[in-house]
């Protein structure tokens, strides 16, 4: 067994990407710190799946910290699905192989919450999908022919069903044959959210819907055929154009005047395996409950005895759920009188760092971080060019300050060298992208910690500093070539970063 003593946390020096221990922080914060080390350390040894990490009483001591706050690390490190804590005789916390499955879900209502149009879902997928199915087409195997043939055939079979399919499985199919991790995450997050679109939509004559879904047939097969033949160029002027079609057939049908999405965020076949945890069952209803409410900040859902009442559940697994809720800041169980489960503001730093982690899991390459950030980076500054253009003086002050934080900023703070990319995916007002954006960002940083590598930023703050300016100079002068060219440069020069 692998004691919690061979993690050594306060050596900072092999863990550059980490802040050091604070002993006398709070709890919440020094639980933060300790499993920020734990996860650093799975990602070191290469992900053992399976391995113990020690016992409580190995990592007690060796961190050095209570009870209390070991427990909160723990369930941190159970929430980004890296490892779980076993009781009893030889229990201990052991290394996990983690699902996405959670995340993606919080991120799809996180994106709900923040507005995201069908306009920021179709650039979004137009920077992505043809992507993946260039990629797939030139990576095509006969088991990937018979996925595909087989998708097409079950499309047939239920061609005659007038009810819109919850999730369309060609999409994220071709973002699993692209062999690309991100693509292939990105890829369902975006299909989910755009299957709930699809569900605000008015009731819609039967003879429209099966129209609708021959076209989406027809559109599916020759861009698979495409894939089939390997020719990628063909396969992805097909899938733009399809997703062309599928935007305006929401937005056209689209219920609007406020209402949100409707449908389930979490699709019970899912989760109701034998693997599932009851708890983010749970957690996943009580999502669902708080979106057909119109997510209504501050509404009380009911009491401690009202939910388990409601759920049918075990006042255990309800608590359980709650800290789920809590920790995706979806809602917030307030004691005493009065008291209950409070709807709050979700925010998504929580499945980011769980992407992140799935991603680093999933054995993500440089060339797959590469293709993918260039896409969405360099989308981004076409937006910001143009918005600029238009008379924005925001885009020049935000930026400019942004410039100068690589240098100006404190030095413990490990995200300065980000921000000009963080306030570039902002200032294009595309909500996906951003968190796109924030979800490779985080990799990144955890990737450097996990490696013991220093980021690029730490050494090189001059030379990043200058390489924003001479992109903000072209964005301020209106040349979008120029700058996605210095982006794509700039971008390339951190690649070797990743080893």
């Amino acid at each position: 067994m692998t004691s919690a003593v061979e993690i050594e946390p306060d050596d900072s020096e092999r863990e550059p990407g980490l802040a050091p221990i604070e002993p006398g922080a709070p709890v919440g914060k020094l639980a933060a710190q300790i499993a920020h080390r734990i996860e650093a350390t799975v990602m070191r040894r290469g992900w053992p799946v399976g391995e113990s990490l020690g016992s409580e009483v190995d990592l007690r001591e060796g961190f050095g910290v209570s009870r209390a706050v070991l427990r909160e690390a723990v369930r941190l490190v159970e929430h980004h699905q890296v490892a779980r804590m076993r009781r009893g005789p030889n229990g201990g916390l052991f290394v996990c192989a983690p699902d996405a499955g959670p995340a993606t879900r919080a991120i799809v209502i996180y994106l709900e919450y923040v507005g995201t149009s069908v306009t920021d879902l179709l650039q979004a997928r137009l920077l992505l999908e043809p992507i993946a199915a260039g990629l797939a087409a030139d990576r095509i195997t006969e088991d990937g022919i018979n996925k595909l043939r087989a998708i097409l055939d079950d499309e047939l079979t239920h061609q005659d069903d007038p009810s819109i399919a919850s999730q369309d499985p060609l999409h994220p199919a071709l973002g699993q044959l692209s062999g690309n991790p991100v693509l292939h995450l990105f890829i369902d997050v975006l299909t989910r959210l755009t299957a709930r679109y699809a569900h605000t939509s008015r009731r819609i004559a039967k003879t429209d819907v099966l129209a609708a879904k021959a076209e989406s047939r027809q559109a599916h097969r020759t861009i698979a055929d495409a894939v089939i033949d390997g020719d990628g160029a063909r396969a992805q002027t097909m899938l733009t154009a399809h997703l062309e079609s599928d935007a305006k057939w929401i937005e056209k049908h689209r219920v609007r005047h406020g209402q949100r999405i409707a449908g389930n965020v979490i699709e019970p076949e899912l989760v109701e395996g034998p693997r599932a945890k009851l708890a983010e069952v749970v957690a996943a209803r009580i999502h669902d409950d708080i979106a057909a409410r119109g997510w209504q900040i501050g509404m009380v859902l009911g009491s401690e005895a009202d939910l388990l009442a409601r759920y049918g559940i075990s006042r255990a697994v309800l608590r359980e759920a709650v800290r789920l809720l809590e920790y995706h800041s979806v809602a917030q169980m307030r004691r005493g009188p009065g008291g209950g489960l409070i709807v709050a503001a979700p925010e998504p730093q929580a499945s980011i760092d769980t992407m992140a982690l799935f991603l680093e899991y999933q054995g993500v390459t440089a060339e797959d971080l590469r293709i993918v950030r260039n896409a969405i980076e360099l989308g981004i500054i076409a937006r910001v060019t143009s918005r600029r253009a238009e008379g924005d003086n925001e885009v020049a002050e935000r930026l400019g300050a942004a410039v100068r934080w690589p240098t100006e900023g404190p030095a413990e703070d490990p995200r300065k060298a980000d921000l000009f990319h963080i306030e570039l995916a902002e200032l294009a007002g595309n909500p996906v992208l951003s968190l796109f954006l924030s979800i490779i960002t985080e990799l990144f940083r955890r990737h450097a910690a996990g490696q013991d590598r220093p980021l690029p930023g730490d050494q090189a703050a001059e030379e990043v500093e200058h390489a924003h300016q001479r992109i903000l100079d072209a964005i301020l002068q209106g040349d979008t070539g120029v700058a996605r060219n210095r982006m794509r440069r700039h971008l390339d020069a951190l690649v070797p970063w990743w080893h």
